[in-house]
């Protein structure tokens, strides 16, 4: 995702009072849908995602009509990264400490691509896990993809 397009929007958020977790381009460029995540510490609701929606597309269709690359989109989605929210960023680990998730590495570490624990530390880009009682580290660049993995109590 160009930094660019997330400079643009992130002030737009936040200006707003929400934080731009991720966003993310997804299908061809012919009918690409422009997914962003938000999240406030109340939450969010529809209203919420409408007007991030309304400002965040002005936003665009300005930058795209000033012929700013990389802000093509035909669908622009926006919602909350739910109680599974992925985690992408050294932050988003950080703030989760103590907390449960579920990594997919490209390579293995400790001969597992797939990390199933308790975040337990996050020092610069590198996150250590308890892995069934094994603490486990990787650094975020070496890691696929990366959700909250959320218990809920019966």
């Amino acid at each position: 995702m160009s930094q660019q397009l997330h400079d643009l929007i992130n002030p737009v958020v936040t200006d707003l009072g929400y934080e731009l977790w991720h966003l993310q381009y997804v299908g061809p460029a012919s009918d690409r849908l422009l997914r962003l995540f938000i999240d406030a510490p109340e939450g969010i609701t529809l209203e919420d995602c409408e007007q991030v929606s309304n400002e965040v597309s002005a936003v665009l269709d300005v930058a795209q009509g000033q012929g700013i690359r990389g802000t093509e989109y035909s669908h622009l989605e926006v919602s909350s990264p739910g109680l599974d929210r992925p985690l992408i960023n050294a932050q988003h680990f950080e703030r989760f400490i103590g907390e449960r998730a579920r990594v997919t590495l490209f390579a293995p570490v400790d001969g597992r691509r797939r990390l199933r624990g308790t975040i337990r530390s996050v020092t610069g880009e590198t996150v250590a896990m308890d892995v069934d009682g094994n603490l486990l580290s990787f650094v975020i660049a070496d890691m696929a993809k990366a959700r909250l993995d959320p218990e809920f109590e019966v």
